[in-house]
């Protein structure tokens, strides 16, 4: 069923078209909603040294708090499979952007709260407590972004038949990497545009030079100090305005999307049937045994999760710690290093669609082995990006960038081939799956590049980094011979229901 004739077969052109139309609004809707998550979640990363140079924050207590939270939220994503396999895929998306909004907010007043609590405004009780109240509010705003991407995963597979998944969930897997880049340039010129002139308080100038390490006799380290100074509170911006964002982006989800096709009154799409009899969301008798078929006792299914582990830690290294890496080790300033971050996105953009057009066009719909094509680029662009540092910025970014084209081919396949193998009457549940091992990988990046970096240094962090490339490699090696989807299983499953009745 490759051919536009073969999916819509049998169907009138007004059919077609409502239907085309509906997929589409779909498809926007879901891209600038999950955009617009990543804008109150990839704030943090360019927060973090304006919070160094403040309040001197370690990167090992940064590493602790994104660790956590890459827990929770792979811990959400995968409870909320199971939720939004059963209710409104709409009004859970909506909800979980708009308590985002509420944790931005309290994160950004997180220093009136530790001064209240503490009743002091400087000193360690009120460093630890700002800590404290700091990792409270990024573990509760990764709680609620686990709810952003189930509902996608299971609104797309309803909407977009198997032959086409790839390509037009690679479009709207974009929306990771739009979303992040509009973030880290965003939130990049706030921390260089606003916040208070404290350039001339002598106090201030030394605070930052102690909490930084450098030292104001040397005209770099006094430009870098300056910066700092010129624009104090300005990483408290970098979460008020994107919350702002976030609350209208949670009305345009809700007024925007519908559920699946029976909800518009749209037939389901040929070829797509799962064998299922049973009629609406979760009322099926036999769901914990079709789950134990297509999830818990799938091979495929199990191989993509092991291997996300391995994508996050690539994924998540450059994306969480690439700013202060860059300051840090290629001595960039914040806005330079943020722009170099979202350029890392663009081509990500680029690469995800292509990812999923290669896919569709070359593999047949075999996300699996795109995916093990990604990984071998996105290991050997990252071994050059650490084996030569001595290469001019702009190539050396360039080469940063290009890593970025291959990994996020495997981070959006690897939820395109999940809702493939588990069917659309499973995919946020395999998806939820899927992710919590992606985050127990991000979890074991965010904690351990931030005591790599304190202790062995930015080098050795990228090292790790390669090597779980290539572990990458050989998972998705075993998987070359993997079907494209788990229909036929689906059926069979079902079939062998009906057979045991008679």
């Amino acid at each position: 069923m490759s051919s536009k004739e073969n999916i819509f077969a049998g169907w009138d052109d007004a059919t077609i078209k409502r239907y085309k139309s509906w997929q589409m609004r779909t498809i926007i809707v879901t891209m600038v909603g999950y955009a617009i998550y990543y804008f109150v979640r990839k704030n943090f990363s360019i927060a973090m040294p304006g919070l160094t140079a403040q309040y001197g924050i370690s990167n090992t207590s940064f590493g602790i708090v994104i660790g956590i939270g890459s827990l929770i939220y792979g811990l959400s994503r995968f409870i909320n499979g199971f939720v939004v396999d059963r209710f409104s895929s709409r009004v859970i998306m909506a909800l979980g952007l708009l308590l985002c909004a509420a944790s931005n907010f309290a994160f950004g007043f997180g220093v009136n709260i530790s001064s209240w609590l503490t009743g002091v405004d400087q000193g360690p009780d009120f460093i630890n407590m700002l800590v404290l109240v700091m990792a409270v509010t990024i573990v509760l705003n990764q709680l609620f972004q686990g709810v952003g991407y189930p509902p996608c995963a299971r609104l797309l597979p309803s909407w977009i038949h198997p032959s086409e998944l790839a390509t037009k969930m690679s479009v709207w897997n974009t929306s990771h990497s739009i979303g992040a880049a509009l973030a880290v340039v965003v939130c990049g010129y706030i921390m260089g545009t606003m916040g208070r002139d404290m350039s001339g308080d002598s106090e201030i100038i030394a605070t930052i030079a102690r909490n930084l390490k450098l030292d104001p006799s040397s005209a770099a380290d006094m430009s870098t100090i300056m910066g700092y100074a010129q624009h104090w509170d300005a990483w408290r911006w970098c979460f008020w305005l994107p919350a702002c964002l976030a609350v209208a982006g949670a009305v345009w989800l809700y007024v925007g999307l519908r559920d699946d096709p029976r909800s518009v009154g749209l037939p389901e799409l040929p070829g797509t049937t799962t064998g299922n009899t049973a009629t609406g969301t979760g009322k099926d008798p036999n769901r914990s045994r079709f789950l134990k078929r297509m999830v818990w006792a799938n091979r495929w299914i199990w191989t993509l999760c092991i291997a996300n582990v391995f994508v996050y830690v690539m994924r998540m290294g450059i994306l969480d710690w690439g700013p202060k890496f860059l300051t840090e080790a290629r001595n960039m300033s914040i806005e330079d290093a943020a722009w170099s971050v979202g350029l890392f996105e663009v081509f990500a953009i680029v690469g995800t669609i292509c990812s999923g057009w290669a896919t569709d066009k070359l593999f047949h719909g075999k996300a699996h082995r795109m995916c093990l094509v990604c990984m071998v680029g996105a290991s050997l662009f990252m071994g050059i990006f650490i084996l030569f540092p001595g290469l001019p910025v702009w190539l050396s970014i360039s080469v940063l960038a290009m890593a970025g084209f291959f990994i996020y081919g495997p981070q959006a396949l690897i939820g395109i081939a999940s809702a493939n193998q588990a069917t659309k009457e499973a995919s946020a549940t395999a998806n939820g799956l899927a992710g919590i091992f992606g985050y127990a990988g991000s979890f074991l990046s965010a904690i351990g590049i931030g005591i790599v970096a304190d202790h062995w240094g930015w080098n050795m962090v990228f090292y790790i980094i390669v090597g779980t490339g290539v572990l990458g490699i050989i998972t998705f090696i075993t998987m070359w011979r993997a079907p494209r989807d788990g229909y036929a299983r689906s059926n069979e499953f079902y079939n062998s229901l009906k057979s045991s009745a008679k």
